[in-house]
């Protein structure tokens, strides 16, 4: 072995992965293979392009993107034990020009001396300046360096064009739910890593109220089940009793009796829609800020709004729709928790404004009718003559246009038969 790769031997990458003993849980937890990571299956699962990248150890540079605790650092770690390549991470927070340009010129040493690339995982890349990403993209570009950035900002404003486009973006999504339970059950189980040294007795929905306050976050999950478990006494034969108000002080969030498909869920719904719909906007904003604190999701909420705007207020005032239908694009764009304000917001309007459902009970009645009465031809004079032959067949023979007469109404059959279903 040259003294260059005794410099840099794959040892010096085993040292940086070691976890201290006294490390949180979500440290010690962190899986170190692709196998061992829960969600993300639309980059992980089977046939993915990132996992056959990383079971083939042909990687090029990459952008991991999402919010904190989805797993973009776990992900470069697990890129570190795999790869053949040298990696070496770096905090852009922490980092500066000079240690750059050390590394670079170490990894141009590296591939001169043993055809070794390096990995360079920068966490938190958002931060580096322009001047700071264009010192990377001549390693960048012609591979000496494997760029691997880590960013809970929109790569398409944080990260440099030309740097962008040299790497694949990876999008993180939050964790589902259920991905967070298994995340917390593996860490009880786990003797070596985890928890289950201990002898801890945990009550399923302590363990659905964290992963519903985690908010995808693998990471404030764990914190949480670790603080409930080491805090909580044990019992004279040292078990641990882990319950629901346990979970409530680890998060320091009561619980909330509600569910996502039961009768909680669909009663609170249907109070709020009555409650606007009877113009109490007090009761409203209960059943709102009841839904919010237990997890609702807003989307939800929202597309239950822009319903309402239509069936119970409709051209009572127009309006409401518009600011329904607008409230929608905002909640998606801002998110939680500031999307509880534009809901809020929505659900005054609505509640405060006249109702009338005239135009849903109009197209009730039309489709009662064509359910279940005779349904009824489209009379010669209404066809369309706009293709060759029509007009050899009759159609449009007849019509009269309406603008050509004064106020544009005339008496004129439109319906072969005598109906009503628009009542004002």
């Amino acid at each position: 072995m040259s003294p260059s790769d005794e410099l840099f031997s794959q040892s010096e990458v085993e040292d940086s992965l070691q976890i201290p003993p006294d490390a949180p849980l979500a440290v010690r937890m962190r899986p170190a293979t692709i196998d061992e990571i829960i969600g993300q299956e639309h980059l992980l699962g089977p046939g993915k392009l990132l996992r056959r990248t990383l079971e083939s150890d042909r990687l090029s540079s990459l952008i991991l993107y999402g919010p904190p605790g989805t797993g973009k650092t776990t992900l470069a770690l697990v890129i570190a034990r795999t790869t053949s390549a040298r990696y070496v991470s770096i905090n852009a927070v922490l980092s500066n020009v000079a240690e750059m340009r050390k590394v670079q010129e170490e990894a141009r040493k590296l591939l001169r001396h043993s055809k070794r690339k390096t990995v360079l995982f920068i966490d938190e890349i958002h931060r580096f300046n322009k001047a700071q990403q264009d010192i990377l993209m001549p390693d960048v570009e012609s591979g000496v360096i494997i760029l691997v950035g880590a960013t809970t900002q929109n790569p398409s404003f944080a990260i440099r064009g030309p740097l962008l486009s040299r790497s694949i973006v990876c999008e993180l999504k939050p964790l589902e739910e259920t991905h967070l339970i298994r995340i917390m059950e593996r860490a009880l189980s786990d003797k070596v890593r985890g928890l289950g040294h201990l002898k801890i007795e945990i009550e399923r929905a302590a363990l659905e109220h964290i992963a519903r306050q985690a908010s995808g976050d693998a990471r404030r999950a764990l914190n949480a089940l670790d603080v409930g478990a080491m805090t909580t006494p044990p019992d004279p034969k040292g078990h641990i009793h882990f319950t629901a108000s346990v979970a409530e002080e680890s998060c320091q969030k009561k619980i909330v009796q509600y569910d996502w498909d039961e009768d909680f869920h669909y009663d609170t719904i249907s109070a709020f829609i009555k409650s606007l719909r009877g113009s109490d906007v007090d009761a409203a904003f209960y059943w709102l800020a009841k839904m919010l604190y237990a997890g609702e999701d807003p989307r939800f909420i929202v597309r239950r709004l822009v319903i309402f705007a239509s069936e119970d207020i409709g051209n009572a005032d127009p309006q409401a729709l518009i600011l329904a239908t607008s409230g929608f694009t905002a909640v998606e764009f801002v998110g939680m928790p500031e999307a509880r304000i534009i809901l809020a917001q929505v659900v005054a309007y609505l509640a405060l404004a006249p109702k009338n459902n005239a135009s849903y009970m109009a197209i009730e009645r039309a489709t009662a009718d064509v359910q279940n009465q005779k349904v009824e031809q489209v009379p010669q004079h209404l066809r369309s003559n706009a293709y060759a032959g029509a007009k050899d067949l009759g159609h449009g023979k007849g019509y009269v246009y309406p603008h050509d007469h004064p106020g544009q109404k005339l008496d004129q059959q439109y319906l072969p038969k005598k109906a009503k279903y628009y009542i004002p």
